[in-house]
């Protein structure tokens, strides 16, 4: 799979991580950049002995997989030993994750202790002071706290760059399955600030190419509700001539592929390569899967412990993973590669822009926070 990111970059992850938010936190701290440094005690066993807790389940073709990839990686590699304990991400399910947490901690098994989301920034950061000498990492959130590191990625740079090829995509009539109207839709897992990250740069990115471009947004209240995506989905089609829709819901978001499938219109993934992993038994997705934005979470979780058996660590830090850096991206082959050649190199043009700088990307995060609401209504059907 070809990332557009690196294509533009010569940086690599693995050899510099100046870094500067589906993160938990606000921007990066000052003085806590995730610059390369000695800092928190060594991990004396090689392999490094790891066990990965999901509040959620393997098969979301995005997220917990992307995690998993880059750990199967590392394995490879001999870097670590690992186990993934998959305890389902419902509500009923979140006593689960404490007790879980608290019994591997607790255990002195493992060196490292990885989990993910912002769900589970309230357990970490009242179960890690009870073991300060158990290592925690923390993927997409922010627990500021000496033995654990936290990895993050700037998901509304990603967004910017979807909307905007979504935006150039939605009047292209000539393309099959594509209406004249400049509508798009953005499901996503829920109306919080990691989500609405995503729809900020998603929203910005669009008005970036059309600034008349409609917007139709909705919010299935989980992350395992591919039937409730679904029916967002096929009404967002039905009601406002939706034809490209960006699923931002973890293995929810599937439902709102099929739906596309189901109604002669086009989806795009998040987090993984998702047309990649829709082939196979669910190859109908596949094919209506224009890109997917990336969130690179195994190749982070690659960087932090090639960072850590090279005798690096950083614990007590925030890293923070943009365009740059590989943080994040988009899927340029495969289907994207069908699309109108201006089409792709307005999105290149956009990605190089927000790499660079030249663009500035507004956040759901901060002290200078967009007004989601506001922004949701502005663009709105």
């Amino acid at each position: 799979m070809k990332h557009t990111s690196r294509a533009l970059s010569t940086l690599v992850i693995i050899l510099s991580i100046v870094l500067a938010a589906c993160g938990g936190g606000g921007q990066p701290a000052a003085g806590n950049d995730g610059n390369p440094g000695e800092t928190g005690p060594m991990l004396e066993s090689a392999p490094i002995n790891v066990v990965s807790i999901l509040n959620g389940n393997l098969g979301d073709r995005s997220f917990f997989d992307s995690a998993e990839a880059g750990l199967q990686e590392l394995e490879a590699m001999g870097i670590i030993t690992y186990r993934t304990l998959q305890l389902g991400g419902t509500d009923a399910d979140q006593p689960r994750w404490r007790d879980t947490l608290i019994e591997v901690s607790d255990s002195g098994e493992f060196d490292v202790v990885i989990v993910g989301t912002w769900q589970m920034n309230e357990f970490l950061e009242e179960i890690a002071p009870q073991f300060p000498d158990q290592m925690y990492i923390i993927y997409d959130s922010v627990v500021n706290l000496p033995n654990v590191l936290s990895l993050n990625y700037r998901q509304n740079d990603m967004g910017f760059i979807i909307g905007a090829f979504a935006a150039a995509m939605t009047t292209e009539t000539d393309f099959p399955n594509i209406n004249p109207d400049p509508v798009i839709g953005f499901v996503g897992g829920e109306d919080g600030p990691v989500i609405n990250d995503f729809l900020v740069g998603f929203i910005e990115g669009a008005l970036s190419v059309n600034p008349d471009i409609r917007v139709d947004t909705r919010y299935v209240a989980s992350f395992v509700d591919p039937a409730g995506a679904r029916e967002l989905a096929h009404a967002m089609i039905i009601q406002n001539n939706v034809d490209i829709i960006w699923g931002v819901a973890g293995l929810s978001g599937n439902g709102a592929a099929e739906a596309a499938f189901e109604n002669n219109a086009w989806f795009i993934g998040v987090d993984s390569d998702q047309e990649a992993t829709f082939v196979g038994a669910q190859a109908a997705l596949a094919d209506v899967t224009l890109t997917s934005g990336l969130k690179n979470v195994g190749e982070s979780l690659i960087w932090a412990f090639t960072e850590l058996d090279a005798g690096r660590t950083h614990w007590g830090q925030e890293i923070w993973l943009g365009l740059d850096m590989n943080g994040v991206g988009i899927v340029t082959d495969k289907n994207f590669a069908t699309t109108p050649a201006h089409v792709q190199e307005l999105t290149l043009r956009a990605l190089a822009d927000v790499e660079s700088g030249a663009v500035t990307v507004g956040s759901a995060f901060g002290e200078n926070a967009v007004d989601v609401a506001a922004l949701r209504e502005s663009v709105r059907p």
